[in-house]
């Protein structure tokens, strides 16, 4: 009895000197601060969190920094590459799948390390594991993935430096800046596939009892160019669910599909349906869309329309002057143009002025 008293004495003083220990941690900066830098590409998240390091006048390349792989006298790897960074891991995460430098890598957090080479060129390594202490621990069989990139000459950059010095709409470049030295690599994400397969997810749960996500998914997937799914979306918007009712968003919508698919007739016939919906601003733009996709005849009668419907206001003139030089017929078009004019408030009336000068010289104003 009295033994297992002692026992649980030792256990409860040792649980209480553990966590005085642990209280009792300084909070105080790092030598070489930690920094974070994120860059989204579509819906895609790029971060790098990684240590900065000062030059401090050392020679940083084949130096401070070895080229290579190297034994670095610490932990179990026998041919580290360099930590991209200082003390514990560098690492990059993305949130979807990407490609790098051409080369597919998973969604997830990776080690990133750098072996630099003494040509100019570097090896960038992502690593599985993003736990350890620098490349101290690291092992080849680990990689998730390997590129080799140019290193360019940039002017003097003191404190390490990530960034993502340019981007478009499906890829970016994230690079390493230290002394004078950028290691540059591309990343590249299939932005529509990503996003689709996220709206089919989203569809099916209660983001999908919404009508609103469907217009919005058709939409996207149009402008993505998979047509027959955007139809199939805009259908479920317009009919057969517990949501479904017609407007003139998703009408004029449906329209856009059908025409693109080269469906005609079914389009123009949704498009009556789109004008019954309309007011005058949204027909205005239908009628404009029309002229675009090259059916100036019916362009030119849903703009004849919008002037009656809407008591001639001046945007539905000038909409119908656009449909009338669209035909070729420019007397009607500047006779349209004159009654937008005379109603259009005085900051438009110089760009009207503009237009109308052209429709008189027999000059298309679309």
């Amino acid at each position: 009895m009295k033994q297992s008293k002692l026992i649980m004495t030792l256990l409860v003083v040792s649980t209480m000197l553990f966590s005085i220990d642990s209280k009792a941690q300084l909070n105080t900066p790092e030598a070489s601060q930690r920094a974070k830098v994120s860059q989204r590409v579509g819906i895609t998240d790029i971060t790098i969190d990684y240590g900065r390091p000062s030059v401090k006048d050392r020679e940083v390349w084949g130096k401070l920094v070895p080229y290579g792989f190297n034994n670095l006298g610490f932990g179990t790897s026998k041919a580290a590459p360099w930590r991209a960074g200082a003390n514990q891991n560098s690492t990059i995460e993305f949130s979807h799948d990407v490609k790098i430098e051409g080369k597919d890598i998973k969604a997830g957090l990776y080690g990133l390390h750098i072996a630099l080479k003494e040509d100019g060129g570097a090896t960038v390594i992502f690593s599985k594991n993003s736990s350890s202490w620098g490349s101290y621990f690291y092992d080849e069989k680990e990689d998730a993935l390997r590129v080799d990139v140019k290193t360019k000459d940039v002017p003097h950059t003191e404190t390490l430096l990530f960034l993502f010095p340019s981007f478009d709409a499906n890829s970016t470049i994230a690079a390493l800046r230290w002394e004078k030295k950028e290691i540059p690599f591309k990343i590249e994400v299939d932005v529509n596939a990503i996003v689709m397969q996220g709206l089919k997810e989203d569809l099916r749960s209660n983001k999908g009892f919404t009508q609103s996500n469907w217009d919005n998914a058709a939409n996207f997937a149009f402008n993505a160019g998979d047509l027959d799914q955007a139809l199939e979306w805009v259908n479920a918007s317009i009919s057969g669910n517990f949501f479904s009712k017609e407007t003139f968003g998703n009408l004029s919508l449906k329209s856009r599909i059908l025409s693109k698919q080269g469906k005609t007739q079914e389009a123009m016939e949704v498009v009556d349906k789109a004008v019954a919906k309309g007011n005058a601003s949204q027909v205005f733009q239908l009628g404009n869309g029309l002229i675009g996709q090259g059916q100036k005849d019916k362009a030119l009668e849903v703009l004849k329309s919008n002037v009656k419907n809407s008591n001639g206001a001046w945007p539905s003139n000038y909409g119908l002057a656009r449909a009338y030089a669209a035909t070729g017929d420019f007397k009607n078009a500047i006779k349209s143009m004159n009654t937008a004019m005379s109603k259009a408030p005085e900051r438009f009336k110089n760009r009207l002025s503009g237009e109308l000068e052209k429709l008189k010289k027999g000059e298309d104003i679309n």
